[in-house]
């Protein structure tokens, strides 16, 4: 199982905690890797603060289960890699996040039925017990043909961006020019 808690400066000491509880109990039935960011979670196995790009994605095509903050990024690479993810967003409240986003998206994916929506210790609970009882249930389709469409889009992306980086340097200006007072003599 992975879990991933982003890379947000705030730690999320509830969620991390929670987990840890909760492993304790089943007496290691779980092989459990956490990306934990800026949150504490020495004593946890297979903990790591940050995980690069391409050890995220190896992470979570090996995960059975993925457990995530709210961030659309994660959940987004969830999906893609075919998983339902189990979401559990940051509350700004208890001083995890700035605002709210995270909980207003992932309760919006959780009404359409996108995301497992945990957003109490019981529910999450309640969930991993069942995803550990039938890991179908947390699983999605996953659409190659789209995938390669939003790779194609990237690189197309990519070189628009080259493009017009390529024509502003054949065109640079000064971003100011100065300033000529009414006698013609410049002013600065």
């Amino acid at each position: 199982m992975l879990v991933a808690v982003g890379t947000d400066k705030h730690p999320f000491d509830r969620l991390v905690d929670w987990l840890r509880h909760w492993h304790d109990e089943i007496a290691g039935e779980v092989r459990l890797t956490v990306q934990h960011g800026h949150t504490r979670a020495a004593d946890l196995p297979d903990a790591v603060p940050f995980l690069g790009h391409a050890e995220l994605q190896a992470a979570m095509a090996r995960a059975d289960l993925v457990v995530c903050h709210g961030g659309p990024a994660t959940i987004l690479e969830a999906r893609r890699h075919g998983h339902l993810p189990i979401v559990v967003p940051r509350d700004p409240t208890r001083g995890e996040h700035v605002d709210d986003h995270q909980l207003l998206f992932a309760r919006r994916l959780g009404a359409a039925g996108l995301v497992a929506l945990c957003e109490s210790r019981q529910e999450l609970l309640d969930t991993l017990t069942s995803g550990l009882a039938d890991r179908d249930r947390f699983t999605v389709a996953v659409n190659a043909d789209a995938a390669d469409g939003r790779r194609a889009a990237v690189r197309r992306v990519g070189v628009i961006v080259e493009d017009l980086v390529a024509a502003a340097q054949r065109q640079h200006r000064p971003w100011w020019r100065p300033w000529h007072g009414p006698n013609g003599r410049r002013k600065l």
